[in-house]
């Protein structure tokens, strides 16, 4: 349990991180919805990350792995998508969802991606449970 709790606070550190790096990456600093936020990205990479990356062994073996950033860009996208949809959480990378998908959301979610990947790694590393 106390696992859960450290991984949710990692991630929602991880978001704020990611909104000061990256200028077009928006989400409300209100803690309530950065908690929020943190679980549904927990859930996106718990739940349907594997499976994703499951149906795309083929070209991911192809790739020595690389269409893992593909994979983590696109549950990013995902995740601001239903945050901002249903949830109501004010969370827009480059614009996307509300002004549609474009190049500058791709290259904000792929660096957001890695930034979230490796700040709670680190947060991860430094804090044992």
């Amino acid at each position: 349990m106390k696992g859960i709790v450290y991984g949710i606070a990692a991630t929602a550190i991880a978001f704020i991180v990611v909104t000061l790096l990256l200028p077009k990456v928006a989400v409300d600093k209100d803690i309530v919805h950065l908690l929020l936020l943190a679980v549904v990205f927990g859930i996106a990479n718990g739940l349907i990350k594997p499976v994703i990356k499951l149906l795309t062994f083929p070209i991911n073996f192809m790739t020595m792995g690389l269409f893992t950033f593909v994979i983590n860009t696109v549950l990013v996208l995902g995740v601001a998508w239903v945050a901002t949809t249903y949830l109501k959480i004010g969370f827009s990378i480059a614009g996307f969802p509300k002004d549609g998908i474009s190049f500058d959301a791709i290259v904000m979610a792929f660096l957001a991606s890695i930034i979230i990947s490796v700040v709670t790694t680190v947060i991860g590393v430094a804090v044992k449970d």
